[in-house]
């Protein structure tokens, strides 16, 4: 029986072990919460005295006389747009417009609109300079011809005059080197003459026919030696006078082209003399716009000039055609030039299209 009940106590035991370990996890868990809570509670507490410290502190500070201590720079603050009430828009910045609105004031930026008008401007100004360059040109090209072909003839007859010139000296030189070969066969005729006086001498001493034969044979060839000069002599002789009386036939048509130059120099002197200060004024006119252009677009523009037949570079639409070339343009090409968004060139001979209004406007202005 006693073993019976130490078995029964046993289980008993067993059962009630579980429940207490239940007990046991719970009250941990409480105590780990109010182990939190404490902690919170505490570092609260020291925080408060802490805030406490650096008021005073600061009113300690604030009480204190100011030192000479540089304080670090502060960043400013940017500079607010003071807005003024008006009834028209009023510009404050470069960037920045206002206008009075019935909910209030609105300010308006405007940064890409202002680059496009100034690439705008600057396209118009392009187009501007080279139109008032080639009305320039145009003078000028005017000025040259109404001096009309004296300068081409004048120098014509300069080249003829000096051609007629050289053909003298070369007739000249020519006559020299013919008396030359005159005086080289007259030294071989006078050789002959010696070697024939010689040779007949050498025949009276001779001692048998074959030394008088060879002698003779000799003296035969000088003479045909005297006779060959004798004609070369004539032949140069006659090259001689021909060559003379060309001389004076230049020289007589050369008197005439002086004279007809010196006319034709007297003619261009007295029109240059009246269109002279005129076309250097023009020619200062057009450097100085040269200037402004962009040389790229310069060295186009004086190309097309030399290609173009009547000099012009830069031209205006004209009953919907090409100024130059009377080539038909497409609207769409038209409204694009109208634009002056950027410089358009024609597909048929190449040359810069301005629009009639742009010159129309600055006409107006000046």
């Amino acid at each position: 029986m006693a073993t019976k009940k130490a078995t029964e106590k046993k289980a008993a035991e067993k059962v009630e072990e579980p429940k207490t370990k239940k007990t046991t996890a719970k009250k941990a868990a409480v105590k780990k919460e109010t182990k939190k809570e404490t902690e919170k509670k505490e570092t609260v507490a020291k925080k408060a005295p802490a805030k406490k410290a650096s008021a005073k502190t600061a009113e300690k500070k604030a009480a204190e006389p100011k030192t000479a201590e540089k304080k670090p720079a502060t960043k400013k603050a940017p500079a607010k747009i003071k807005v003024v009430e008006v009834e028209t828009p009023t510009v404050l910045n470069d960037d920045v417009t206002v206008e009075k609105t019935s909910d209030g004031v609105v300010e308006v930026k405007k940064h890409e609109d202002t680059q496009g008008t100034a690439e705008e401007l600057s396209i118009e100004q392009k187009l501007l300079s080279l139109y008032n360059l080639q009305q320039i040109c145009t003078k000028i090209d005017d000025i040259r011809m109404i001096r009309g072909e004296l300068p081409e003839e004048i120098r014509d007859n300069e080249d003829e005059c000096e051609g007629k010139r050289t053909r003298i000296a070369k007739f000249q030189d020519e006559i020299e080197n013919l008396k030359t070969k005159i005086a080289s066969e007259n030294t071989k005729k006078e050789e002959a003459f010696a070697a024939i006086k010689k040779y007949e001498e050498q025949q009276n001493n001779v001692r048998n026919n074959r030394e008088y034969e060879s002698l003779s044979k000799e003296i035969e060839y000088q003479n045909l030696e005297i006779q060959v000069s004798d004609k070369h002599k004539v032949k140069y002789e006659a090259e001689i006078v021909e060559k003379e009386a060309q001389i004076e036939e230049t020289k007589v048509k050369l008197e005439e082209l002086e004279e007809v130059l010196n006319q034709k120099k007297s003619e261009l002197e007295v029109i240059v003399a009246d269109t002279e200060k005129e076309e250097e004024e023009l020619l200062q006119q057009a450097d100085v716009l040269k200037a402004k252009v962009d040389q790229r677009l310069l060295t186009a523009f004086e190309r097309i000039r030399k290609s173009a037949h009547n000099g012009l570079a830069i031209v205006k639409i004209e009953r919907d055609a090409c100024g130059g070339c009377f080539s038909k343009i497409p609207p769409q090409r038209q409204l694009d030039i109208a634009l002056h968004k950027k410089i358009i060139v024609c597909e048929a001979c190449g040359r810069i299209f301005i629009d009639d209004k742009l010159v129309h406007s600055q006409d107006q202005e000046a």
